[in-house]
Parts: structure tokens; C-alpha cells; sequence
């Protein structure tokens, strides 16, 4: 039986976009609240922030990037630090986010 590959920097970043904020229902890659991922020989380092520390989805959150990238064929232990340096800003959105919220605000102002 062969031990698959560990997954590609890429691949990581492929499977955390689709971890959704449930408050924003945005991708937490699209938010900016991942800022490293690293694999080495299968094991994997991520790096995330919050967009406050009180974050009442924080713990849902870490614990679905833990669920999610442990899950991947490959993947050894999974390590995610919360940070906060440097602290989150709006400025930090993609722009496909940044689209998502305009478009909510405008809804919200009808």
C-alpha cells in the first residue's frame, strides 16, 4: 500500500477557502484571516488571525481548519496558531469579499 503525497502549499490554501465565515459567509482565505501555511513532509503549519478577539465564531473556526486540513489524503500532524500581529484590518479582504459585504451593506439599506 503506498503513503499518499502530502499536499501541495497550494492544496492547502485550495481546502481552507472553503471554510466559510458564518457570519460574513465568506471564505476565510477571502476575509484574510490566513496568513501562512506551510507543509513539511506532510505536516502542516497554519497560521490565522480573527477579525476581533472576541471573535464569537473563533473556536468553530480553528477547530474547522484543524477538521478540514486533517481530513486531506496526506496530511500529518495539523498546527494552528491564532495570532494577532498583525491585527486584522478591512484592508485585509479580497476583493471578491470585499464585492460580497458592498453588496450586502446595499441590501441593508434599502
Amino acid at each position: 500500500m503506498t503513503t499518499p503525497l502530502a499536499p501541495t502549499t497550494d492544496e492547502i490554501w485550495s481546502a481552507l477557502a472553503g471554510i466559510l465565515d458564518p457570519e460574513f459567509g465568506i471564505g476565510i482565505v477571502d476575509l484574510g484571516l490566513i496568513y501562512s501555511v506551510t507543509v513539511e513532509a506532510g505536516a502542516v503549519h497554519v497560521a490565522m488571525t480573527l477579525t476581533t478577539p472576541t471573535c464569537p465564531a473563533g473556536a468553530m473556526l480553528m477547530d474547522g481548519v484543524q477538521r478540514t486540513l486533517a481530513a486531506l489524503p496526506g496530511v500529518g500532524p495539523v498546527q494552528v496558531d491564532l495570532v494577532w500581529e498583525p491585527a486584522w484590518t478591512p484592508a485585509m479582504l479580497s476583493d471578491a469579499a470585499r464585492q460580497h459585504l458592498d453588496g450586502r451593506s446595499a441590501e441593508y439599506e434599502r
